[in-house]
């Protein structure tokens, strides 16, 4: 027995309260015991790498290359990505990926290189395969974005899945990104970042890592190109980055490197390379288009964890409405459950939570619902019974069911790696709908089961069924989200077809977007709590995950207000717009703030409204190509350094450079401009980039910039939607794209081109028709022109 752990749990006892305390302390010895028992023994371990080169054996889109210890495969898609397995590991099969096997390139040739090497050229990029096993990512000019070093492996003597390490380097000049949802980005900066979807425990901040939602996808941005490289393997590992330095030491460059270090699984990967918005397009044909939300979830959402009653619910919806605030959508934490019991209803509390819906609803609030995949293991209770006569729940090596621990007692937890799992949980959101919610948010999925010590999940040992190839929770944990989010996203679009499904997870892995989106998780109410928002967000939507935000106002204490005010501008501008709090934290709502900051709150919400049709053309845009609503500086001028480094503005969309407030006291800030002509949505002063320029950010808001040309769909003051367009500089030309959809079906309604010119005192806006240049479909008000 460990000293430590003994002390853990004593005080556990006396902290938690005895009997949750006490059951905590017991599924801390479990756990410990379970794996004991289920894992194979850490023994004596045999170093291997691939050795030299033995052969080559072509095959569609490039083919496999033999070494005395292992074997390379590489293949090129006909998508522009490139794939290549060591020790025979195929793309398949991957929970990532949204089609088994991408068809190969049949243009893409294995062909012999110097010094014994091997090479497949292909349109984007080449691949050099060294005759001892590293493998080099070239653009099509010649000059290297990424040589991975021979992998090493270290095998149990014994057999059975065994660690390995893949050393890479890159130029000096490249920055990271991505890696899921990190705190401590959008740039990540030198050290070690772990892949294991986490729940800290608590409110976390920048130095808090890892988080819940965590993938093996990096985006490496440097002056040659962009690329992006997916490590298909769901075990736990980490990564460790370190920047390069151009003229180190002696005058040379210092290449940057990244170390991934895997505790089992297959050595894969996919790359691709080009702008980001041509990676991003090719990372979506391989894992698949993000889910669109209906119109009304790109609105404003309120949340908090201890609403309590209908009466409540009532009374913040009717605070909204006095105050002549817009809200969107309401979402119920798991105090409306009937002693925390998913897809149940306190009835005492919510005794007519359908009426309550269609009140909502009648006044264009939309219900939404916390759902945890925690089942209470009560016999009576329905779900349980139910998921029991399914053998739905993950069970231990010896075949006993994983009992775990929730807020409210011992819990069994289902197995979403199998599909017939898979169909009866999401069956089960029939209940949900029958109460009249509209959408659900999913938490607690890394997943949690509290332990007085240790790791704050399931064993590992406990096993899955991974679609019928077997494995146990090292192999399933980082995709028990994603697999949790398809069971409900499937079953919604059965028992609701007419209707796209509204879902966002606390965790997930790579390919999350095809279900739903994300939000932050716990954040921290403090300053640095705004800044993790906006990283988390822009590293998500990097990764493929184009919707997701935090918990405006932090999840626990009580901000200032200045602190909501500024989070409450910078929420405005992003995809999910939602306060959020505990059940312990102060109040969310703007009226509880003082009246400038309601006043100010209100011009938000109001502009945020009138920016919905731009948001539903982001929403779509994103489904198509890949790219996500926030964007980098960089985004489309990669090779500016200055704004490769520039972490505290964003774009949303092509049109819009928000530069939210991020510290106390602020009343003028700078923003880095990328090229072209920029101008003040407010006063509309024009300004000149690429450059630096220092703009007023009064307390009433945060500066937003246009940019000249752009189009932009926004909401009339009769709801229609008009389009605002911003006059391009003299002797250029804009342009912009619009998708009108005010509904929750599944119509792919079409993309509008539209171009723009100046032609003196006046400007020209034309939409692209099928017979050539048309008039504009809807009203145009045209602004800048005066500048």
């Amino acid at each position: 027995m460990n000293g430590r752990d003994l002390v853990r749990s004593m005080k556990t006892v006396g902290s938690a309260g005895a009997a949750q305390g006490l059951l905590t302390v017991r599924a801390a010895w479990r756990r410990r015991r379970t794996d004991a028992a289920g894992l194979p023994a850490r023994g004596a371990e045999r170093a291997r790498t691939p050795g030299p080169v033995l052969s080559m054996e072509p095959a569609p889109g490039g083919g496999v290359v033999r070494f005395t210890r292992s074997e390379l495969r590489i293949t090129v898609t006909a998508g522009g990505a490139v794939f290549w397995g060591w020790d025979g590991a195929g793309p398949g099969p991957s929970y990532a990926l949204a089609d088994a096997a991408p068809e190969p390139d049949p243009r893409a040739l294995l062909e012999p290189d110097k010094d014994g090497a091997w090479r497949v050229v292909s349109e984007r990029m080449t691949v050099v395969v060294s005759r001892h096993g590293a493998v080099e990512v070239l653009t099509p000019g010649g000059v290297s974005l990424r040589r991975d070093m021979p992998p090493r492996w270290w095998e149990p003597a014994g057999g059975g899945a065994g660690r390995w390490r893949q050393r890479s380097e890159v130029a000096a000049d490249a920055r990271f990104f991505g890696l899921g949802g990190r705190a401590s980005g959008p740039r990540l900066r030198d050290g070690t970042y772990r892949l294991w979807n986490t729940d800290p425990g608590h409110a976390f901040g920048p130095n808090d890592d890892p988080l819940y939602l965590t993938m093996p996808v990096q985006m490496v941005v440097a002056d040659a190109a962009t690329h992006l490289v997916f490590h298909d393997n769901s075990w736990d590992g980490s990564v460790i980055l370190r920047e390069g330095e151009e003229g180190a030491g002696s005058g040379h460059d210092r290449a940057g490197a990244s170390e991934l270090r895997m505790d089992g699984g297959p050595l894969r990967c996919w790359v691709m390379v080009g702008t980001p918005a041509r990676v991003l397009q090719t990372w979506a044909s391989l894992t698949g288009a993000a889910a669109l939300p209906p119109a009304w979830a790109l609105g404003h959402h309120h949340a908090r964890w201890g609403f309590g009653s209908e009466q409540e619910v009532r009374r913040i919806v009717g605070g909204y409405h006095e105050h002549g605030l817009p809200l969107d959508a309401v979402h119920l934490d798991i105090d409306h459950f009937d002693a925390h019991r998913v897809f149940t209803v306190d009835r005492d509390r919510f005794a007519k939570l359908p009426v309550l819906a269609e009140e909502l609803r009648r006044d264009g609030v939309r219900l939404v619902s916390v759902v945890d995949p925690a089942v209470g293991a009560e016999p009576g209770n329905a779900v349980y019974d139910s998921g029991n006569a399914e053998d739905a729940f993950v069970r231990t090596s010896a075949g006993e069911v994983v009992r775990g621990v929730a807020r409210r007692g011992e819990v069994v937890h289902p197995d979403f790696t199998r599909a017939r799992t898979r169909r009866w949980w999401g069956g089960l959101y029939e209940e949900r709908l029958s109460q009249g919610f509209a959408g659900f948010w999913h938490g607690m999925n890394e997943p949690v089961s509290l332990t007085a010590f240790g790791e704050s999940t399931l064993p590992r040992s406990a096993r899955h069924d991974l679609e019928g190839f077997g494995g146990d929770h090292r192999e399933a944990h980082n995709v028990y989200a994603l697999t949790m989010a398809r069971a409900a996203y499937e079953g919604l679009c059965e028992l609701a077809p007419q209707e796209r499904p509204f879902l966002f997870s606390r965790s997930g892995w790579a390919g999350m977007q095809r279900y739903g989106g994300a939000w932050s998780g716990n954040v921290a109410t403090g300053w640095p709590g705004v800044r993790a928002s906006l990283s988390l967000v822009m590293g998500l939507g990097l990764c493929g995950v184009p919707y997701s935000g935090p918990d405006v106002g932090g999840f626990d204490g009580s901000p200032s207000p200045e602190l909501y005010l500024r989070w409450f501008q910078l929420g405005a501008y992003l995809p999910l717009f939602r306060t959020h709090a505990s059940l312990r934290a102060g109040r969310r709502e703007p009226w509880e703030f003082g009246a400038e900051v309601l006043e100010h709150a209100r011009v938000a919400l109001v502009e945020r409204r009138r920016l919905l049709p731009y948001f539903m053309t982001l929403a779509h845009l994103a489904r198509r190509t890949g790219a996500p609503y926030v964007r980098p500086l960089w985004w489309g001028a990669p090779e500016d350094r200055a704004l490769r480094d520039c972490e505290d503005a964003f774009l949303l969309g092509d049109c819009l450079l928000v530069a939210p407030v991020l510290d106390p006291g602020t009343d003028r800030r700078a923003v880095q401009l990328p090229r072209g002509r920029w101008y003040d949505v407010l006063t509309e002063e024009a300004y000149d980039g690429p450059g630096r320029v220092v703009v007023d950010a009064p307390l009433s808001r945060i500066p937003v910039l246009v940019r000249a040309g752009a189009v932009l769909p926004v909401r009339g003051d009769d709801g229609s939607v008009e389009l605002e367009v911003w006059a391009p500089a003299p002797g250029r030309t804009g342009g912009g794209l619009v998708v009108t959809d005010s509904g929750n079906g599944w119509e792919e309604p079409e993309i509008e081109r539209y171009v723009t010119r100046r032609q003196g005192k006046r400007v020209v806006v034309e939409r692209d028709g099928d017979d050539g240049p048309d008039e504009p479909s809807v009203p145009v008000r045209v602004r800048g022109l005066e500048t």
